[in-house]
């Protein structure tokens, strides 16, 4: 059975860790587009698709490496995801055009919509922080199905608020301080891996 408190914690380090992305700036200019249902739809599924497989290469990581050297790998991962959030919160952040915001007269179909969200996402996730480290929570868990499910949930719902705000909205929100914070989190899972894999 799937635990609650997994999900919850993986959501939330997710949710977190995606809100300063380009998936995220990359899903508002479509939403302004584009209807935002359509574009969710897509962007959605190419998270889903990224998180399945994220955990998968964390369960092999789980399964097939000795405790120590997993939680070694696991606490380096944990700490550069660190290092790269908090080097990037001091980078200034290119503002949406506003051009992105212009309705075209012609609404492309609902499958060339999602199709475009799907690619644009599935193209720009590989190797993206939050897949790393909903890597590196199913090592630590040994919960892939709790983590796929947390990962998941927290990636659609920034995908929602992203489709759903629009840039204006969403530029209220202090995204240096978002990434700041996921470090912090992410720091502090690299620690107790780095703690577990020296005590074993």
């Amino acid at each position: 059975m799937p635990d609650v408190g997994v999900i919850a914690a993986t959501f939330a380090i997710t949710f977190l860790a995606e809100l300063p992305d380009k998936s995220l700036f990359a899903s508002l200019v479509l939403g302004t587009r584009y209807k935002p249902l359509h574009v969710w739809v897509g962007t959605a599924a190419a998270f889903a698709v990224h998180m399945a497989i994220a955990v998968a290469a964390g369960q092999v990581l789980a399964t097939f490496l000795p405790s120590r050297i997993k939680d070694g790998i696991v606490a380096a991962l944990f700490i550069a995801g660190a290092v790269y959030l908090l080097v990037t919160s001091f980078r200034p952040e290119a503002a949406a055009s506003e051009d992105a915001a212009r309705q075209g007269s012609a609404q492309p179909s609902f499958l060339r919509v999602a199709g475009i969200g799907f690619a644009v996402t599935f193209l720009a996730e590989w190797g993206d922080i939050t897949q790393i480290t909903a890597a590196n929570l199913t090592a630590r868990y040994g919960d892939p199905v709790s983590v796929f499910v947390g990962a998941t949930l927290g990636l659609w719902a920034v995908a929602a608020l992203a489709v759903s705000v629009g840039a204006k909205s969403l530029a209220i929100i202090p995204m240096a301080w978002v990434r700041r914070i996921s470090a912090a989190i992410l720091l502090g899972f690299g620690i107790y891996s780095a703690v577990a894999a020296i005590t074993g």
